[in-house]
């Protein structure tokens, strides 16, 4: 398996598990909060999908597809903090949205050649991906980080472990 390849698996994993934890929860038990003042789920969802269209199109810019007319606004730090339903998106609208990205991300990854890999990222990313290669990366580890705290509210509604 080649980089890419294994780029490719580490999302298929992620997509495997945010699918699974995701797969039964209803658009109002998105909006649930495991305890008081995490970020529930449909904030995370935003959250992650504007992460990575914003991570791909700064490794390769014009390479992922305009996120609807307000997502970024309605998915910013200040409005992590609402529980209006009217506020965000529905589960398919979500699911949708991320589908979509990450197929313009897969675009992206195809083209990117071994040494494309170890070219430095923006300045912006330094911190959590130093280089292109970490940055395709991160994709999927993202969505593991999050989906481990959708574990939590899956407990708390009494839904079974599922790994």
């Amino acid at each position: 398996m080649d980089s890419r390849g294994a780029i490719k698996a580490s999302w298929a994993t992620a997509d495997m598990v945010s699918n699974m934890y995701l797969g039964d929860l209803t658009d109002v038990q998105l909006l649930m909060r495991a305890v008081p003042g995490v970020n529930h789920i449909a904030w995370q969802l935003g959250h992650i999908i504007q992460s990575d269209h914003d991570i791909i199109n700064d490794v390769c810019p014009g390479s992922m597809p305009p996120l609807p007319a307000g997502f970024k606004e309605q998915h910013s730090k200040e409005k992590a903090a609402s529980d209006n339903p009217a506020d965000f998106l529905t589960k398919a609208e979500y699911l949708r949205i991320a589908a979509e990205q990450h197929a313009a991300a897969a675009v992206a990854l195809a083209k990117q050649t071994d040494a494309d890999f170890d070219k430095p990222s923006p300045e912006s990313m330094k911190d959590y991906a130093p280089t292109v290669g970490d940055a395709f990366l991160i994709l999927g580890s993202h969505w593991l980080m999050h989906a481990g705290q959708w574990a939590v509210l899956r407990r708390k509604l009494g839904k079974p472990p599922l790994f």
